[in-house]
């Protein structure tokens, strides 16, 4: 799997369970006896479910010594269980004497007195590039507003080989507006504007390739969007074409909660629109 900045969602058994586990989670990780270190720091992001499964990545660090792994896993909404599998070290700067350890996480969820949600259990792993088992140990995790680490946005494997060897020409940005929302779930939706005349268009979210020469029509492209706390997003509608009536136009209308916004994008071989926007949970 690729990942590169947000995620698309279109829920686990409903909206409610992927407002559950979609987002960042922060801890501490133990390891016992024997391991590299008696205690990580650590990163979770959920970055994209459906129908239960997951993937996302974890970072574990202690000062400037990390690891950033991906994973994928499954959610039991009936036990409140999770099992977490890790798939491949994408980056990691540990000491010489260190291997970084690919784990399996058996983690469940839970809210504590004052309403803090939690994911806690054991871990246990093998080296990576060979069998050799890692000490095991703990890890306790809580939501937390905000990330230290870039949070990525998802990306199908098509797309990730597409955009490899993609070469746009470099056009300036023009900001069509930016908003405020207050729900981390949105549907984005792109009509072609006034008159259909074979528009076509690529979309990026955080300079990740959502959309590739798609043509705008009556009937919508849509992107469903799952917003990470307190994380600036950009999304950039590329024009591949100008159709028969220059500049690209399209009629981009956002769904976020009850908040429904309609907005009017112009793209051209100079300029690209861009709408940006950002997700503040509401105060409880």
């Amino acid at each position: 799997m690729r990942f590169l900045l947000l995620s698309l969602l279109l829920g686990l058994t409903g909206v409610g369970e992927a407002q559950l586990l979609t987002g960042v989670w922060g801890g501490i990780r133990t390891q016992n006896v024997g391991g590299c270190f008696p205690e990580y720091s650590t990163e979770l992001h959920i970055i994209y479910m459906q129908n239960n499964a997951f993937i996302g990545n974890v970072y574990s660090y202690d000062n400037d010594r990390y690891t950033k792994i991906n994973f994928s896993g499954r959610y039991n909404p009936l036990t409140k269980r999770m099992v977490i599998i890790e798939n491949s070290v994408l980056q990691y700067n540990v000491p010489d004497s260190c291997i970084p350890c690919i784990k399996t996480y058996e983690l469940t969820f839970s809210k504590n007195g004052e309403g803090n949600e939690l994911l806690q259990g054991e871990w246990r792993g093998h080296e990576m590039g060979n069998n050799n088992n890692c000490q095991p140990g703990k890890i306790s995790l809580a939501r937390v507003a905000k990330s230290i680490f870039p949070v990525d946005v998802y990306q199908n494997d098509t797309l990730a080989r597409l955009q490899k060897n993609l070469k746009l020409k470099k056009r300036d940005k023009d900001l069509v507006q930016t908003l405020t929302i207050d729900t981390s779930f949105l549907k984005i939706e792109l009509y072609d504007n006034a008159e259909i005349d074979d528009d076509t268009v690529t979309v990026f979210l955080n300079n990740t390739m959502l959309l590739y020469q798609k043509r705008l029509t009556g009937k919508p492209l849509v992107l469903n969007v799952t917003a990470f706390p307190n994380t600036e997003y950009e999304l950039m509608m590329y024009a591949d074409n100008l159709g028969r009536i220059p500049p690209n136009t399209a009629l981009m209308v956002i769904t976020a909660g009850r908040k429904r916004y309609q907005l009017h994008l112009s793209s051209s071989e100079e300029k690209s629109a861009v709408v940006r926007f950002k997700y503040e949970p509401k105060s409880q």
